[in-house]
């Protein structure tokens, strides 16, 4: 068996991704099956190095809030801000901490460095402003759409002004509470003030779509671009709040509907600009139906890369990451009877194999399902290979490094 395997694997690298799939991608989907760790990052930063050079990609997109990446992608595309700022203000989730992202940044800056626009490299974040306490304030996309229209139009075609718009918005912390994740009371979303705030952004959004022609004749297609972002932003966070304020059953299934949709929307965007290395936790990318468990409730929705397949067809493809070891989290050997773990008795450190060759050679064996003893790593799933495009096999993951 490991013979069999053996033969159909390869190095990890732009040439043999690509010949895993029928043509190049707009959206080549990378996953992880865990977050921290810095040399699966690493696997993720050299093959975008590849893709740029010998493919023509262009832009990264990452499991981040979208609006804080714009401070990352001004860094690379023109210096703006120093590198420790960029780090600290670009990324959610903590991800600002990685060395690996920290070199990801510096070394999309220094390729920009020199290279007229059309040939520099972009960064995005493709998450919603959310954290798993709740979703950020609409203020920041909800005033950066307003501000961009106000330059733009004659004020009397806009629904309000800044000023109630702020009225309306209130102190930010009443949007942030953490309490609303577990508690639909204390949400504000259903508020007499969030109502006019939907209607609003409805307005606004619709307004920048109407003069389009005028707005991207008159100034960059980029600015044109981040209104767009400002609005779909503005308008998710906005349905996310009131679905936080529901008491119904609904409500977790809704919210974790609405997180894809969003991420989904920012994907498709970014496929419009040109071809994009897409990273994410598998769950987020996976063409297969997503489910999980939250107490006595069994959640079932579609992921990002689930509805961004399915609108692309062949213009998305998706690696899904599977590893050996997570061994500073009580993750040791996998089963040999597991894809892992069959995976695993290979010599290489890394490796990529087809999805279609890796079921040959698995058709008259019925792997098991790895079961991991820590809830922060999820094992590759035996019945979601045939839904990938290949997969990235990493021996050891190693924990990450903070700068």
């Amino acid at each position: 068996m490991v013979t069999g395997i053996k033969n159909i694997t390869h190095a990890v690298g732009a040439a043999a991704v690509m010949g895993l799939l029928p043509s190049r991608p707009r959206l080549l989907a990378l996953g992880e099956p865990t977050h921290g760790a810095d040399n699966l990052l690493d696997v993720r930063n050299e093959l975008f190095r590849q893709l740029v050079e010998q493919e023509g990609y262009r832009t990264i997109a990452i499991e981040s809030d979208c609006l804080m990446g714009l401070v990352v992608d001004d860094h690379v595309t023109s210096g703006t801000g120093s590198l420790d700022g960029v780090m600290e203000h670009g990324f959610s989730h903590g991800f600002g901490a990685s060395t690996a992202n920290r070199e990801l940044v510096r070394w999309m800056r220094e390729y920009n460095e020199g290279r007229p626009s059309p040939e520099r490299v972009r960064f995005a974040g493709f998450d919603g402003p959310l954290e798993i306490t709740g979703g950020a304030s609409p203020r920041q996309a909800l005033t950066a759409l307003h501000a961009h229209l106000a330059a733009r139009v004659d004020p009397g075609l806009l629904p309000c002004t800044a000023e109630t718009l702020d009225r309306l918005l209130g102190a930010d912390d009443r949007w942030t509470e953490p309490a609303a994740m577990r508690d639909p009371s204390r949400s504000v979303g259903r508020t007499p003030d969030a109502a006019r705030l939907r209607l609003l952004a409805d307005d606004l959004v619709a307004l920048c779509e109407a003069r389009s022609p005028h707005p991207v004749a008159a100034s960059s297609q980029e600015d044109w671009r981040r209104a767009q972002l400002y609005g779909r932003t503005a308008t998710g966070l906005l349905r996310y709040h009131f679905w936080m304020a529901d008491t119904s059953p609904a409500r977790m299934a809704r919210l974790l509907d609405l997180r894809g949709s969003m991420m989904a929307a920012n994907l498709l965007d970014l496929a419009e600009r040109g071809p994009t290395l897409v990273f994410a936790h598998n769950g987020h990318l996976q063409r297969d139906r997503s489910s999980m468990r939250l107490g006595d409730l069994a959640l079932e929705w579609w992921s990002a890369g689930a509805i961004v397949s399915a609108r692309l067809g062949e213009g998305y493809a998706f690696l899904a990451t599977a590893l050996g070891t997570m061994r500073h989290q009580g993750v040791e050997a996998p089963s040999p009877d597991t894809v892992e773990g069959l995976l695993y008795a290979l010599p290489e450190e890394r490796c990529v194999v087809g999805a279609d060759q890796l079921a040959a050679v698995l058709a008259d064996v019925a792997p098991a399902a790895r079961v991991s003893p820590w809830f922060g790593y999820a094992p590759l799933d035996p019945a979601q290979v045939a839904g990938t495009d290949g997969i990235v096999f990493v021996r050891d993951a190693l924990p990450g490094q903070v700068r």
